[in-house]
């Protein structure tokens, strides 16, 4: 893809999450990356405040929604040459997620200099895909990392 790297490891990108006081709501797990394909794989674990309805271990959306844009984001971190906002995200819910795992895997698609578009899967603990996501952010190239 022509892609530069910018050769960060699990440990750079869990500490770089872990900075964020919303996504440590989540407490995402970094699993794996790839830094010549750009790809990155998260795991969240179920708890009481992220279920639809008490009881149910059913996920809630919003957390997947929020899944989809945290884990596009990291995955553009392993090739963009400067901090990120958010422009849009689309989520797709293909079915019910009944689990108490999500594994949220994330794919740089393509990267400018100013913008950048990552897909996103979400699956369950048996490797099912339950969300299909598709991000954009802006990349701010004249600006330090925030």
């Amino acid at each position: 893809m022509g892609m530069r790297h910018n050769n960060l490891t699990i440990d750079d990108i869990q500490e770089r999450i872990n900075r964020s006081k919303y996504h440590q709501l989540f407490q995402p797990k970094v699993l794996e990356l790839d830094n010549e394909i750009a790809r990155l794989k998260l795991r969240v674990s179920m708890r009481d405040e992220f279920e639809r309805q008490p009881e149910t271990n059913q996920w809630h959306g919003g957390v997947m929604g929020s899944l989809v844009d945290i884990t596009g984001c990291y995955a553009l971190m392993l090739v963009a040459g400067g901090p990120m906002l958010t422009l849009n995200f689309s989520t797709d819910f293909l079915r019910l997620a009944v689990s108490d795992h999500l594994y949220a895997i994330a794919t740089v698609r393509r990267i400018g200099s100013t913008v950048g578009f990552v897909d996103v899967e979400i699956e369950d603990d048996v490797g099912v895909t339950v969300v299909t996501g598709r991000a954009c952010y802006a990349i701010r190239a004249d600006k330090t990392e925030v």
